[in-house]
């Protein structure tokens, strides 16, 4: 009962399961939400545009109506005539196609967001089996939809229904009309009417976005087995992670141990740690730790100072607060100023003793390395 559990699909979709669904194009989407923001933006477009596209319309229209005899014995003539009314005909819908291939592009974006997949165009054959196809068509996605096309009609068809029964007066009395009065009247009864059945589908929108959206996260639903498995991918198997830390902490300490060379000084406690510094007077602010080890790292330190000829000088209390309280690469706390000035002065006083002769420099004593940084001599 336990397995059967952890098999169903009970849990909602992880972030990682929804992301992967949105790269594969699957997003909820409603085609009624597009539907119903498309006919409102062609009503408006219509309402805001009509009085300019009538005018381009009347040009197309008396132009065709005009019969000149040269259109009757010359074609490049009548093809003129023709360009003519298609160009006033795309003066007047071009404004009215821009608003509705925006529309077409923006309401989308309503629901799911703007989603370009390349995934979702690649051929599926298994939606071309027939069996699986016969399944799609009795599933209760497809009922869900045969229902919402139903109540869409019935709704539509209602609201038209009683939109004409109520103005079959205003209909008939446009027959006695002057054509001047009866075409305005017109147009006003056939935009209040295509309003009113646009109108009505705002219900229709109202239940099927939320519908899409719980079907699609109803879709994407998983089981606990499928996070657990997910965790598991990406967590990253134990042993490789070991290994590739393994590996980062190798490549680590060859970068450091390339840094010995570049050292100004090493200082040592004398055997258990050592500590490399490095200080540049135009690029640094203060001395910096290249290079840091303790126990056979320190050893190795030490062996690679020695073949480069880098000054090595025993101070245990500084090399244990610079070991304990800085990272590689990190310049030396303020309060160790002085100790490792007094230092670098010794190192640069020794290898110019050793270029140039002469006296050897005195050796550092007693540096001042302050008891709060020196973890043996931190009080407990």
């Amino acid at each position: 009962m336990a397995e059967e559990s952890d098999l169903e699909k009970t849990e909602p979709a992880s972030p990682g399961r929804l992301e992967k669904a949105r790269e594969e194009g699957q997003v909820a989407r409603s085609r009624e939400l597009v539907t119903f923001v498309m006919l409102v933006t062609g009503l408006g477009g219509l309402w805001a545009m009509g009085e300019t596209m009538g005018g381009h319309f009347g040009d197309a229209l008396r132009n065709g109506l005009q019969f000149e005899r040269a259109s009757a014995f010359d074609a490049s003539h009548m093809m003129v005539q023709a360009g003519t009314a298609v160009l006033h005909a795309l003066q007047a819908l071009m404004p009215l196609l821009a608003m509705m291939l925006l529309a077409a592009l923006v309401a989308p974006m309503m629901l799911g967001g703007w989603l370009l997949s390349t995934k979702s165009l690649a051929p599926n054959f298994s939606k071309m089996n027939p069996v699986a196809g016969i399944g799609r068509m009795f599933s209760a996605e497809t009922l869900a939809e045969l229902v919402k096309t139903i109540i869409k009609s019935l709704l539509v068809g209602g609201v038209a229904w009683w939109v004409i029964s109520g103005n079959v007066t205003s209909i008939m009395a446009l027959m006695s009309e002057p054509v001047q009065a009866a075409l305005p009247h017109t147009l006003r009864l056939v935009a209040s009417s295509c309003a009113l059945i646009i109108g009505s589908l705002l219900l229709v929108v109202a239940i099927d976005v939320p519908y899409q959206l719980w079907s699609h996260a109803h879709k994407l639903r998983m089981s606990r087995e499928d996070l657990r498995q997910e965790q598991k991918e990406n967590d990253g198997n134990p042993q490789v992670k070991a290994q590739i830390r393994r590996q980062q902490q190798q490549m680590a300490k060859r970068r450091m141990m390339a840094e010995v060379p570049k050292a100004d000084i090493i200082v040592t406690n004398p055997t258990h740690f050592a500590v490399a510094l490095k200080y540049l007077d135009k690029e640094m602010r203060a001395p910096r730790v290249v290079a840091k080890g303790a126990d056979l790292v320190a050893l190795r330190i030490r062996a690679m100072a020695e073949e480069n000829k880098i000054p090595i000088l025993e101070a245990p209390p500084l090399t244990r607060a610079l070991y304990r309280h800085t990272q590689l690469g990190d310049e030396i706390p303020a309060a160790l100023y002085a100790a490792v000035a007094e230092v670098l002065a010794w190192a640069y006083q020794l290898n110019r003793q050793s270029s140039e002769g002469g006296a050897m420099p005195r050796t550092p004593q007693d540096l001042p390395v302050p008891e709060s940084l020196d973890p043996q001599r931190t009080p407990a």
